[in-house]
């Protein structure tokens, strides 16, 4: 039975400034998908990380259907009056278009999407991150589809031994999508030239080289691109199609232990470590860390399981230690050096504008 898993996620709204939806904005987003969405969707999850609130549906109608992406962008509609009428802090903040036009790329709210056959089995994991940009998942997917060091099934698994293909996006190419298809093992060096800038090139997709099924769609919107201002980060969801052909759960969930040090945070301009955190976490520290949260199904026919919180077991609580101190390590530096990002992503602060003006003030010695 061939299947299609989309995400639409958008920042419409949250209490406080930067730190979770209302529980009346989610109601509103819920009870809208519920009651629209039943002739459309097999099921669907609506669930929030930070102040984003994501929407996954499975169907049978196609990755970039209209209307699927109507129904997610309709709820957003909805739920950015209700976070009008409450005073929410960006309330339709994602939402950088008037009208809708086909579907949701280009509009704002980032999208996820794949469609295959479905398995008889068909586990998968949601990822949604908050206050950083796409490439935060650079780094975890390089090494759960590329590196035995982290991905035993690349010597122990023969399903995997042929490896994987990585589709790359030059995400500051903004006539179209400007991509590149890299297979490992043998371009891996060429992989990791590329993904160690997470600013500009980013996984869009992972495809098993044994069959040609596709194992994760990540969302590669840049919101700066689209609104030609700084609006917010990115904050990028994923699908991961896991086991069999591909890594299994473990597999992918273990690089979140590192941490690593993402673009994002307070006005989107700083280096901080990326925290696994619970579903339904808010936005606390320094407008972050940077968080991803993980839910993880099973499905069949369409249908999914409860959600299961991959980042909730006792585990991930020294992680979580871990991350908050490098993060009060990073601050220390405030704004020097690696602490902030280069100027180039530093679009929301009046930075440019000072710099430009000192430069007028700058003298070459005779």
């Amino acid at each position: 039975m061939k299947i299609t898993l989309s995400v639409i996620k958008a920042d419409i709204g949250s209490i406080g400034g930067h730190i979770a939806p209302s529980k009346e904005l989610l109601q509103t987003v819920r009870g809208h998908i519920a009651m629209h969405g039943s002739r459309l969707l097999k099921d669907h999850y609506i669930s929030y990380t930070g102040d984003d609130i994501a929407i996954v549906m499975s169907h049978d109608r196609g990755v970039g259907d209209r209307d699927v992406h109507k129904l997610a962008w309709d709820a957003f509609v909805s739920g950015t009056e209700t976070a009008k009428s409450q005073g929410l802090y960006g309330a339709g903040q994602d939402l950088l278009k008037d009208a809708f036009s086909g579907n949701v790329h280009g509009m704002g709210p980032a999208v996820a999407e794949m469609e295959f056959v479905e398995r008889p089995n068909e586990p998968f994991l949601f990822f949604a991150a908050d206050k950083t940009d796409p490439g935060a998942y650079n780094l975890p997917l390089y090494l759960a589809f590329a590196d035995p060091m982290n991905t035993a099934g690349l010597i122990l698994a023969p399903n995997m031994s042929s490896g994987f293909r990585f589709v790359i996006m030059d995400v500051n190419f903004t006539k179209g999508d400007r991509v590149i298809e890299l297979n490992t093992p043998e371009d891996l060096y060429d992989i990791a030239a590329l993904l160690r800038d997470p600013e500009r090139y980013v996984v869009e997709s992972v495809w098993s080289r044994a069959d040609g099924d596709q194992a994760a769609s990540v969302s590669t919107s840049r919101l700066h691109n689209i609104a030609g201002k700084y609006t917010g980060k990115d904050d990028p969801v994923m699908l991961v199609r896991v086991q069999k052909n591909f890594p299994a759960t473990g597999e992918i969930l273990a690089p979140y232990s590192i941490g690593p040090y993402v673009a994002g945070c307070m006005r989107g301009s700083h280096q901080m470590p990326l925290m696994p955190v619970p579903l339904n976490s808010g936005i606390s520290y320094f407008d972050g860390p940077p968080v991803v949260s993980c839910a993880a199904f099973a499905m069949r026919n369409g249908k999914f399981t409860e959600a299961l919180d991959a980042f909730a077991h006792p585990f991930w609580n020294t992680v979580r230690d871990n991350v908050s101190r490098k993060a009060i390590d990073m601050r220390r530096q405030g704004f020097f050096g690696a602490a902030m990002l280069p100027m180039t992503e530093l679009e929301y602060t009046g930075i440019m504008d000072k710099l430009g003006k000192l430069e007028e003030k700058f003298k070459v010695r005779g």
